[in-house]
């Protein structure tokens, strides 16, 4: 039982990052820059 109460706790974190991450982009944010300083948003200079 308290495997699966593990399991379910590990998969709703992951589901959060996700669509954090997933909100993140939309937002036009992004982990990294990819080197293209005219699309970066100002994160390069």
């Amino acid at each position: 039982m308290g495997t699966v109460i593990t399991l379910a706790v590990v998969a709703a974190a992951a589901g959060l990052a996700i669509r954090s991450m997933i909100r993140d982009k939309k937002n036009g944010k992004s982990l990294q820059c990819g080197g293209d300083c005219s699309r970066c948003g100002g994160g390069c200079h």
